[in-house]
Order: structure tokens, then sequence, then C-alpha cells
């Protein structure tokens, strides 16, 4: 059975109830009855805890979640870019979810540390990963400036969004030579399958792209709302 011991990064880590600036530290045993305290399966409060302490608290919480999520993001970029075809194995040895950190990776790769934002979550930096660097700078300065909330600064994305001119939604593909006997097999093929022609090569192009992009896929922001950070890995050894 899982016990409130220490964790793999070697002994709890505290959470400071007062300065909301602060990190998690650690700390001795003197000071743990006065501080709440992360374990590896909770989080332990001290008794007689004033609201506004909680409150403070559950900011530092907040912070660590966020700065949790970049972390994952960045370590599986540098996973990605240095060991190909090795990483995945190594996320899932260690314990992670690879669709969860990979949602992580994409957006700590589209987002610099030099354009991060410490007064934002890791949240509010997703809603603009897909934009260019230019219009991600504009936008999170904002956010900063106007004090907004991860919805907040939804709310004005879509807002700009609905007065954008929409795009042409079709386009010409290049046209295509192929000889005679193939073109008849794939009007076979498609035909077997019930499709026109043109809907048949584009289903099979669809499909092509999405095996091939499944790695650098833009999650929408609310699949990366909705993950939830995984647990720190059970240590070898323990019930």
């Amino acid at each position: 059975m899982a016990t409130a011991t220490p964790n793999a990064l070697n002994e709890p880590r505290t959470i400071s109830s007062g300065d909301e600036n602060a990190t998690p530290r650690l700390k001795g045993s003197s000071a743990r009855r006065k501080v709440a305290m992360v374990t590896d399966v909770g989080l332990q409060l001290p008794g007689g805890m004033s609201f506004e302490s909680w409150e403070k608290a559950g900011r530092n919480l907040a912070r660590v979640a966020s700065s949790s999520a970049w972390c994952l993001g960045d370590w599986i970029v540098y996973g990605q870019s240095r060991y190909e075809g090795r990483y995945r194995d190594a996320v899932e040895s260690v314990g992670l979810d690879y669709q969860t950190v990979r949602n992580y990776a994409w957006v700590a790769r589209r987002v610099p540390q030099s354009a991060r934002r410490k007064e934002l979550s890791f949240q509010h930096h997703a809603e603009v990963a897909s934009l260019s660097p230019q219009e991600q700078e504009s936008w999170l300065d904002r956010a900063v400036k106007e004090r907004w909330s991860r919805n907040q600064l939804r709310g004005e994305l879509r807002a700009a969004r609905s007065t954008e001119p929409r795009p042409a939604t079709t386009v010409s593909m290049p046209k295509l030579e192929v000889p005679e006997a193939q073109l008849a097999r794939w009007r076979k093929a498609a035909e077997l399958a019930g499709a026109s022609l043109q809907g048949w090569i584009v289903n099979l192009l669809e499909s092509e792209a999405n095996s091939v992009l499944a790695d650098t896929r833009a999650p929408s922001p609310d699949e990366v709302d909705a993950e939830v950070l995984p647990a720190i890995p059970t240590q070898k050894g323990r019930d």
C-alpha cells in the first residue's frame, strides 16, 4: 500500500502559505507543522490554517503545476531532437502519459522560454501557441497588462478571430500525370470503396498526413486545459 513517504526528488516539499511569490522549498521536521507539505500521495495541510494562508498556498500550487507543464514540455522537446526513436519508450518507462506530455511539448516548442510570461499560466500560453511569434507577444503582453484570466484571453482571441476575413474554403490541386493503367487501378479501387476517385484520393492523402504529423499536430486549448499532470512515478521496490 502506498504511503506518504518522501518522493523521488529526495524528500517531501513544502508549499509556502505566506509569500505567494515563493517557490516550493525543502524544510526540516521542525517546520513541517506550519506549512502545507507535498508528498507522493497528496497534500498535508496544518491544522488551524487561516483562509488567507490556505488561498495563498493554492496559488503557489497553481504555479508549481504550470511550471511542471513547461518542464515536461521542454524535456520532451529535447528528447525528440536528440533521441528520435527512443524518447517515447523513455516517456512510458518513467510512468508518464505520452499524449499528455506530447501536448505540453507542442506548446513548449511553439512558445520558447524567452517569450514566456511568468505572470501567466501555461494555459494562457497554450491559447496563443498557434499564432505567429509577433502575435503571441502582443496577446501575452495584453493579458499581463489587463490581468486577464485564461478564459478572458480565450474570449478576446475568439472575438478577434470572428472579425477576420474567412479564407477560401478550397484550393486547386496541382495537375497529376500518371500512366493510364495506374489511373484505371485507382478508379477501380475507388469504385470498390464506394467513393468518387477524387474523394478516394483525398481520403488516402488525409490518412497519410495524419499518420506523419501525429507528433506535430497542434492540440486544441481545450485538450491542453483538460490534461491532468501525471503523478510522480512510484519508485521500484515500494509497496
